[in-house]
């Protein structure tokens, strides 16, 4: 009995010696809870205070008011606290004030490789924008329009213009096999290019209500793909033009005569050399705006190397301008080189021409070839190729 009184007196002491631990700790945790509140309550509004924006960021501050007439937490009557500017001397501005600069055109700093990245707005975008879609675009339409029904309408009037006097069955060699290629080249090049071009300019006017959304989006992707991939390459082929050519293409006394003749086109005769003054002057301003269309097409697929969006929009205009240009003058170069004149097209694909024929259009250049007219073609045709024009 005295044994298992005594062990039971122990047991109820360690046991009341862990609720009094258990009790303890309750208390301390309870006011540590309640410290961690009283800072937290207490340290918030400072710590919200002591919060600063990034330099240069927009605080959102609601215009003061008159703080007598606002009322505070539904209370009508209530007199409103004392409103501070807190973006007084931190260097930070309005909405108003930062929209006004960007709309202006203003650029930022951006840490991105683009620096053309800061500038959020540029006017010129809508002015580029309206110019291209509007003027260039509806006049452009025009002018193709109108060379297309000038030639039809010449076309029917005079219909092709055959050979005077017939052919005489003898030919003489005009262009080389050199001249030859250097021309397809460039011509398989330029058909590609308008055609793509057109397609970019005008596809969504004339196109897309025709075939629908799903076919002229392959049709206008394609057409972007193969213009960006032809044109470095119809840059090589403006240069090898410009340098093939260049013999024979000066413009000389006698194309004023031509130019006041008409040509011929409209009766008569007009003397030419190698050359008539329409082609030097197709000739030249194939080399001058194939530069320019060069120029422009590698600002537009480069244009980091411009540095300004301004840059990038006059090179867009100058290309679509010259293409235009190019176009309605080339034109008029395949109606006659192909059924508006008999035997035209046979210098550029036999590298001969007939006698008459020569003696009609290029009386100079006949005179001073005549000897080397022949019946064997094929010898001519040989002579051609070897350069022997």
């Amino acid at each position: 009995m005295i044994v298992s009184t005594a062990l039971d007196r122990r047991i109820g002491a360690v046991a009341r010696r862990r609720s009094d631990l258990g009790r303890l700790a309750a208390t301390l945790a309870g006011v540590l809870l309640l410290a961690l509140v009283m800072f937290v309550a207490v340290s918030a509004p400072g710590m919200a205070q002591s919060v600063r924006p990034p330099a240069g960021a927009v605080e959102n501050v609601a215009p003061p008011g008159d703080p007598a007439n606002s009322p505070v937490g539904g209370r009508p009557g209530a007199v409103a606290p004392e409103v501070v500017d807190p973006t007084a001397g931190k260097g930070a501005i309005f909405d108003t004030e930062m929209w006004q600069r960007v709309r202006k055109g203003e650029a930022g700093k951006v840490t991105i490789p683009d620096p053309l990245a800061g500038q959020l707005v540029q006017s010129e975008g809508e002015a580029w924008r309206n110019l291209r879609n509007g003027k260039v675009s509806t006049w452009g339409a025009w002018v193709l329009l109108g060379v297309a029904g000038a030639i039809a309408l010449y076309y029917l009037v005079r219909g092709r213009m055959p050979i005077s006097g017939g052919r005489t069955g003898r030919v003489i060699p005009r262009f080389s096999l050199t001249e030859r290629i250097v021309h397809w080249f460039a011509a398989g090049l330029w058909l590609i290019l308008a055609f793509t071009g057109l397609v970019i300019l005008f596809g969504r006017y004339v196109l897309l209500p025709v075939v629908g959304p799903t076919a002229f989006s392959m049709i206008a992707s394609a057409s972007l793909q193969a213009h960006n991939l032809m044109g470095p390459i119809f840059v090589v082929s403006i240069l090898l033009l410009f340098v093939t050519f260049i013999r024979g293409n000066f413009f000389q006394v006698a194309d004023l005569w031509w130019l006041l003749k008409g040509g011929g086109f409209f009766g008569g005769h007009a003397s030419s050399h190698r050359y008539n003054f329409g082609e030097k002057t197709w000739y030249w301003w194939s080399v001058v705006l194939g530069l320019v269309l060069s120029a422009s097409g590698f600002a537009m697929l480069f244009p980091e190397f411009l540095g300004s969006r301004s840059y990038l929009q006059l090179a867009n205009l100058a290309h679509a301008v010259a293409a235009l240009g190019f176009i309605a003058f080339g034109l008029g170069h395949i109606y006659l080189a192909t059924i508006g004149m008999d035997g035209a097209l046979e210098g550029m694909t036999r590298g001969t021409v007939d006698e008459n024929w020569a003696k009609e259009h290029h009386d100079l250049w006949y005179e001073a070839h005549k000897r080397e007219a022949t019946t064997n073609r094929s010898a001519a045709e040989a002579k051609a190729a070897l350069g022997q024009v």
